[in-house]
């Protein structure tokens, strides 16, 4: 595709506007400082000419690009989310571009310890000669999802400045707080308007994924005995403890995600918090079968169970909230979607790799409020961590593939 591609440049800006979502907030989005980007992505829709572009209370992006063309056509939308995961920080980010990089271990400038090498990074080993960017070693980078994010909006102004490519109606939607799980929990889909969508959220050059996890999360309490502890023999029961000997119960060789890889499921406890008389652990519940769900949950009560009869006098409780589920089970009702983006690919000299995630996009909550979407690479690898980089091939070579899917 002869274009001057923008997205180097857009990820390096965009990168440096802190949008780290909050897992312990209750807002929406759960940091007002995501809009801070928002606001920037409006402001940039609107000088290229994309008139209905806004940001709504809850922090989500809408925008159209026009129909050029006057046939009856779906409309398509593409997603990405501007948040990025709180597990590194996100603070004060400087994006490194590396030209035409040589193969070499990149060491990063602001902590030497950093290194991102072939050997740690094997499909690195594909991308000698690109251009890579990197963060300086003191945070993330946050080309996940801001990589998705720049492509979209490479995408929006190569079809505002090539109005002579034929395509119908072409729907944008950023979203916040994709990595804490709530992306598009107040999305509009009546306001969205789209007949299927693909989002940007992906890894690898040539991956397609149209199957996630389905999750659910699931939440245990135990509850003990209060006494004072000069005076606590044979009464106190220390919920703690409890807590503390269910969590031994739980397998270290299999049934987590240290040991489980392909379409292993697994449960991983992810937050403990208590006192001695109620102490609460909460999972992560993940399959790619739906059904199996139940049965870890049920496994898990079982385990509460057997905890419990060692401390007599204890007691448990155990809830379960649904996350999200396999974007495969709506996608295999609608095949011309993953048809359609298998088709890009081959237009844009790819060859289709079709891959599962090992956990969920936006496009996977998307898939069943009635909008299939299956996720299309970006180039952004080592998330959520200090290693994380992207190439600026891999990410135009996308922008090439979504307009290959307009014109399809």
């Amino acid at each position: 595709m002869n274009y001057n591609y923008t997205v180097a440049e857009r990820l390096m800006r965009y990168v440096q506007i802190d949008t780290t979502a909050d897992p312990n907030s209750d807002t929406q989005p759960s940091s007002m400082k995501q809009k801070d980007l928002s606001r920037l992505l409006v402001q940039e829709l609107l000088a290229m000419g994309i008139s209905d572009a806004e940001l709504d209370e809850h922090g989500y992006v809408y925008a159209t690009i026009p129909a050029t063309s006057q046939k009856n056509v779906p409309t398509i939308c593409f997603c990405s989310h501007v948040d990025t995961a709180p597990d590194c920080s996100g603070t004060d980010v400087k994006p490194i571009l590396h030209e035409k990089w040589d193969g070499s271990d990149i060491v990063l400038p602001d902590d030497e310890s950093i290194v991102i090498s072939t050997k740690n990074h094997p499909y690195l080993l594909e991308r000698i000669g690109d251009d890579i960017i990197t963060a300086s070693g003191k945070t993330l980078l946050g080309a996940d999802d801001k990589a998705g994010v720049a492509i979209i909006m490479d995408l929006a102004k190569y079809l505002m400045e090539n109005p002579q490519i034929e395509h119908g109606k072409v729907r944008i939607l950023f979203t916040p707080d994709e990595e804490i799980g709530r992306g598009v929990a107040k999305v509009d889909m009546e306001k969205l308007g789209a007949d299927f969508g693909y989002t940007l959220d992906g890894g690898e050059r040539g991956h397609l994924e149209g199957e996630s996890f389905s999750a659910d999360g699931c939440t245990i309490v135990f509850k003990g005995i209060s006494a004072h502890p000069g005076y606590a023999k044979n009464k106190m029961v220390n919920a703690q403890k409890v807590l503390a000997y269910f969590l031994t119960l739980l397998p270290s060789n299999t049934w987590c995600p240290e040991q489980t890889e392909g379409y292993e499921g697994f449960v991983h406890p992810v937050h403990i918090s208590g006192e001695l008389e109620e102490a609460k652990v909460q999972f992560i519940v993940r399959d790619f079968e739906t059904a199996k769900l139940a049965a870890y949950e049920n496994r898990l009560a079982e385990l509460a169970q057997t905890a419990i009869e060692k401390f007599p006098g204890a007691t448990y409780t155990l809830s379960v909230q649904e996350q999200y589920r396999n974007m495969r089970e709506i996608l295999d009702l609608n095949p011309h979607v993953m048809q359609i983006a298998k088709t890009a690919y081959e237009k844009s000299d790819l060859v289709p790799e079709i891959r599962n995630i090992r956990g969920g996009t936006d496009g996977s909550r998307l898939s069943f409020m009635g909008l299939p979407c299956p996720n299309i690479f970006t180039g952004e690898m080592g998330i959520h961590s200090k290693q994380e980089y992207v190439s600026v091939q891999d990410m135009q070579k996308a922008v090439e593939v979504c307009v290959n899917i307009i014109k399809k």
